[in-house]
């Protein structure tokens, strides 16, 4: 009699998420009440007849779906009025290339990658796009070399070693996996050493050097993480918090710290907004923006959001049967 519905869009691509969409809308003309929970604010105002919006635990307003505007959903969202369009500068793009990738094949179950080339210009954020299980997912992970990959990556003329995380962090890339649980986050550990632990490792950072030894400079450490947390609206009770606590929205911008602290050249970033609400959203394609346009920093987005690809990418390359589709201003 009742389908409770908790997000379950967040890993479709937008065909998908219509067709199935359609088949709710099915369930509900049969009889079928159906409590749907999502971020997604399209999909809540498609397909719903009543909406309610809760904020901090508590419950900020309720009325027939006809009654909200996208607007004033996300206002009453977030608790404040929110411009909702984001938008990059126009770049001017040279051909002076960053990053190579020739021949680039990535053995990642459900994401194959079967043979890119595709060259990365300097100081443009380059969107990866594609529907689900095409291999989009599957770049970031090869370079990084998470897992097994074949071909050749170059950063400037210099040949990064493959399948090697440590030899590509070192060479001034950073990765944001789509997989916050399994290689993003240290879930035992305290927000603040969460942010701090890869440029402790990478680049001896948050240290001081006292005689011959050097220590962990934890003033530095808090320092930092109150920034970080003020800038990225991370809800917490404090910097000691451990990260497993944290909704999945902010834990995602705990990733999403981790990497803007190792202050690398390219950053890459992988579905980088599943799974948290329009306000943070914005917030987190706002931060990549000013990144980019700020530190001409390298940013290769991938996202199953077409809308987010067209709204902050420079190029958008769509990947298909683990290949180079084509690629789109």
């Amino acid at each position: 009699k009742l389908l409770i519905l908790d997000e379950p869009t967040a890993v479709l691509t937008e065909n998908e998420s219509s067709r199935f969409l359609n088949a709710i809308k099915g369930l509900s003309n049969i009889g079928i009440s159906i409590l749907f929970i999502s971020h997604r604010l399209d999909e809540v105002k498609k397909i719903t007849d009543s909406i309610t919006i809760l904020r901090d635990g508590k419950q900020v307003i309720s009325g027939p779906t006809v009654d909200f505007s996208f607007k004033t959903i996300a206002k009453h969202m977030v608790g404040r009025d929110l411009d909702l369009n984001t938008m990059k500068k126009k770049c001017e793009l040279k051909d002076d290339y960053i990053l190579k990738i020739e021949n680039l094949a990535v053995d990642m179950p459900g994401e194959k990658v079967k043979g890119v080339d595709l060259n990365i210009r300097r100081g443009e954020i380059i969107g990866i796009g594609g529907l689900a299980g095409q291999g989009k997912v599957g770049i970031s992970n090869g370079i990084m070399g998470l897992y097994n990959t074949t071909g050749k990556i170059l950063k400037g003329n210099v040949e990064i070693p493959l399948n090697n995380p440590r030899e590509t962090l070192n060479h001034s890339i950073a990765f944001l996996s789509e997989d916050r649980r399994g290689v993003g986050l240290l879930l035992e550990e305290s927000i603040e050493f969460n942010m701090a632990v890869s440029k402790i490792e990478i680049k001896n950072g948050f240290t001081k050097k006292i005689g011959p030894i050097n220590l962990i400079d934890k003033k530095l450490i808090r320092k930092h993480a109150l920034e970080m947390i003020k800038a990225l609206d991370i809800r917490c009770t404090s910097p000691k918090q451990l990260t497993k606590y944290l909704s999945g929205g902010n834990q995602q911008k705990i990733c999403i710290a981790r990497a803007l602290t190792l202050e690398p050249e390219i950053l890459l970033i992988s579905e980088p907004t599943r799974g948290i609400d329009v306000g943070a959203k914005k917030l987190v394609l706002d931060t990549l923006i000013k990144l980019n346009e700020k530190h001409n920093m390298t940013i290769i987005f991938t996202s199953s959001e077409l809308a987010e690809l067209r709204l902050i990418s420079d190029r958008i390359a769509i990947i298909y049967d683990g290949k180079l589709n084509g690629i789109l201003p």
